[in-house]
């Protein structure tokens, strides 16, 4: 095993090739996804005066700074931090992220707790640039969620004697096989973590490979799959059904809901949906992109097929009555829409691999179905497929057959939805859980 001087010094080495690497497609990413070129200061630990008061004004006796990717990971954090505030009065947070999608996500939590959390983007994991932001948030704990282990901010926080833990922790096949194969050099990184919080038995194992101590390592569930915080407000729910009915989608139709979708899969889906219009006649379809500014290629692509969709950003959009697609290029919503769906498809399960989260739609109590690639959330699958709470289809024509059955076949449908419900029922509790080891 490396020592951590030699992981770090490695790591730092290959750093700015990387960074340099990755600049052009960061900078497009984030023109895409509505950035700031002012925002980019924050990367490297400078905030403008707004900011200091605001973090400045945080309780100081205890002091979180919790640092979540994406919306994703936002969802996760946003359901911890709730937790944290209703348990522990005199906790403030700092919620930093990555992505502008998952910033806009984290300001929304920020203004609900005024004066108990505070959003702002996550610093370049360049030497000082870590050891200078927590020496001006002066956290008393750094909370990582799901796989965010930073060497530099790790390590300083170590050095500053700020533990460090790893929350909703998760290897998926492809994070282990690449760490793996750095196995000398990753290990020492993970060991400066004071604890990780893990969501299947089967995760110890893996976290233990990599040379982890057994006792810093405890089962809690999965927050994202914990139904605790997950409960969609009626007064959501009801705005969007009075968008759909605005836009020409009436509350009695069919609606295929095609979740968190990826390039290529739109109008695979569209395809499927014609094809089933020819036996279902009022089927609606929606599209919930990942990335909403996909919006302009995605519309283009539909065309394509004879499809005029309509878009959520637009005011007063209206369907086409003869084929009703409805693109949903909003962030934030997209567990509410599920509520809405009738059936609920997984994007990135057929041209690509790894999967999208099915949890929600499970949690909504719904039919979900997805194609044959969902390597990042294998335990969540076999546990839905075990529980008869999902379908998983070979590819599109299959994924046709078992929408038609499950329209024309109501009580299988509503069998396969409670029976995913009850299945995540294993991991109510996780939050509280992962809030406890947190204060404790």
């Amino acid at each position: 095993m490396a020592s951590k001087a030699l992981s770090l010094t490695l790591y730092n080495l290959a750093l700015p090739l990387g960074l340099v690497c990755m600049l052009p497609g960061a900078i497009v990413k984030m023109r895409r996804r509505n950035g700031r070129w002012r925002d980019l200061a924050q990367r490297v630990g400078c905030f403008d005066e707004d900011t200091k008061k605001a973090i400045d004004a945080l309780p100081q006796r205890e002091r979180f700074w919790v640092h979540a990717v994406s919306v994703g990971e936002v969802g996760v954090a946003k359901k911890l931090i709730t937790r944290l505030l209703k348990t522990h009065a005199d906790l403030g947070i700092v919620l930093s992220t990555t992505t502008p999608t998952g910033h806009a996500l984290a300001a929304e939590l920020a203004a609900q707790h005024t004066g108990r959390v505070v959003a702002i983007f996550s610093p370049v994991d360049l030497p000082g640039v870590g050891r200078l932001m927590l020496e001006r948030i002066q956290p008393t704990q750094l909370v990582l969620v799901e796989a965010e282990v930073w060497p530099n901010l790790t390590s300083a926080a170590e050095r500053l004697g700020i533990p460090v833990s790893l929350v909703n922790a998760r290897l998926s096949p492809r994070s282990e096989r690449r760490y793996r194969k750095f196995r000398r050099l990753v290990g020492p990184i993970f060991g400066m973590l004071k604890q990780i919080l893990v969501q299947e038995e089967d995760d110890i194992a893996r976290w233990e490979s990599f040379d982890v101590e057994r006792g810093r390592i405890h089962l809690t569930g999965s927050i994202k799959y914990d139904p605790e915080g997950s409960t969609v407000p009626a007064a959501k729910i009801d705005e969007l059904r009075n968008v759909l009915t605005q836009t020409g989608i009436a509350s009695t139709q069919p609606i295929l809901l095609a979740a968190s979708t990826h390039a290529g899969e739109e109008i695979e889906f569209a395809r499927v949906f014609q094809r089933l219009r020819e036996k279902i006649r009022d089927l609606a379809l929606l599209i919930v992109p990942r990335h909403v500014e996909r919006r302009a290629e995605i519309t283009a692509a539909l065309k394509t097929i004879g499809l005029s969709p309509a878009l959520r950003s637009i005011s007063g959009s209206r369907v086409d009555s003869n084929a009703p697609v409805f693109v949903i290029d909003t962030t934030g919503e997209l567990a509410a829409w599920q509520h809405l769906a009738t059936l609920v498809v997984v994007g990135k399960s057929f041209l690509a691999e790894g999967g999208q989260n099915p949890a929600e739609a499970a949690l909504a109590q719904k039919p979900v179905l997805f194609g044959p690639h969902m390597e990042n959330f294998t335990p969540l699958v076999e546990l839905l497929l075990k529980k008869g709470g999902a379908q998983q289809v070979a590819d599109f024509d299959a994924l046709t057959t078992a929408c038609l059955a499950l329209l024309q076949d109501k009580t299988k449908a509503a069998h396969m939805a409670q029976a995913g419900h009850q299945a995540l029922q294993a991991h109510e509790g996780a939050t509280q859980r992962s809030a406890e080891r947190l204060l404790s």
